[in-house]
């Protein structure tokens, strides 16, 4: 499924099959979940992705040379000696590559990557279940790791990563506190059942101070709403890669170090962390299937609020 120019619906074309370059791996894809970045790039919220390009950094498939499965996440490639390779921050290379942007994704049958990009998964899970775990999970978790030892933690928007990390926050002894729309009984009822033990809408005010929030949903007015319910000493973390502006707002909000931090992409250290995490505890995903043919129909339902949890394409 091709995207050629954005704002438009991809197409399904036959192309020919990738050939991997050294130090590439081809790829016979399983599974691939949507993310909301991929309606970013699709509703030119972000800017100059590789066209015409095949979406998706979410994938799940086998290595056709060894036979082994493996998973491509969002960050592609990086030049390994800028200041920031050098200095642990991979993420914030400024020649780094980008799965499903600057690279083609898995919104196919096959695709390549580089293979030290690429991460093993845990046997019990099947494709479906792990694709979420590649991007909501991976950059989620980087989130998460910013919340510090925060006991309660607010979530704005309860879907995809927030389904994961609510389930890693509870393990850990944390308390969830989610935030839907206003009135979305249905998203509320899903965030309890995921081990949140309050659900509300955004526009309402959590029963306790909130030690930390982390904002899913892609609304610059949010970040106001979460510093208005958090403790001395918290932080709100922007976990999108794309938000709406932030509006103004009183220092006072500001005051008692509180803070507003910002999550770029992932490290490789990132995703070993997560992985390990996911083979000591079992992360249950609700997901909605979609076939490879139907992936626009994917992006439209993400795109009216209808996913509860994640869309998964089904390659095979």
């Amino acid at each position: 499924m091709i995207l050629h120019r954005q704002r438009e619906p991809l197409v399904l074309e036959n192309v020919p099959e990738p050939q991997p370059k050294p130090g590439e791996v081809l790829i016979r894809i399983d599974a691939c979940a949507v993310c909301r970045t991929d309606l970013h790039v699709v509703d030119r919220e972000l800017a100059e992705p590789r066209l015409p390009l095949i979406l998706g950094h979410q994938i799940v498939g086998t290595d056709v040379a060894s036979g082994k499965r493996i998973g491509v996440p969002w960050l592609a490639w990086t030049d390994g000696v800028c200041r920031y390779c050098t200095s642990g921050r991979e993420n914030l290379c400024d020649r780094a590559r980008f799965t499903g942007y600057t690279a083609d994704g898995g919104y196919a049958e096959y695709c390549t990557a580089d293979a030290r990009y690429c991460f093993a998964l845990p046997d019990d899970y099947t494709a479906e279940e792990a694709a979420p775990l590649l991007c909501a999970g991976l950059i989620g978790y980087r989130a998460f790791r910013m919340a510090g030892d925060a006991r309660r933690i607010g979530f704005y928007g309860f879907g995809s990563s927030a389904q994961i990390l609510a389930q890693v926050a509870q393990a850990d002894g944390r308390e969830v506190y989610a935030f839907t729309r206003d009135g979305d009984k249905t998203g509320q009822e899903f965030a309890r059942k995921m081990g949140a033990i309050w659900a509300g809408g955004s526009g309402g005010a959590p029963p306790e101070q909130l030690d930390a929030a982390i904002i899913f949903a892609p609304v610059g007015p949010l970040v106001v709403t979460a510093l208005q319910h958090l403790a001395k000493g918290g932080v709100v973390i922007c976990a999108g890669i794309h938000m709406s502006n932030i509006p103004s707002f009183p220092y006072e909000l500001l005051w008692s170090e509180r803070s507003i931090r910002s999550v770029a992409n992932l490290t490789r250290r990132d995703g070993e962390e997560f992985f390990e995490r996911a083979r000591r505890m079992r992360i249950v995903t609700q997901r909605q299937l979609f076939t490879l043919e139907q992936a626009n129909a994917a992006l439209n339902a993400l795109r009216a609020g209808e996913i509860t949890g994640t869309a998964v394409l089904r390659i095979r």
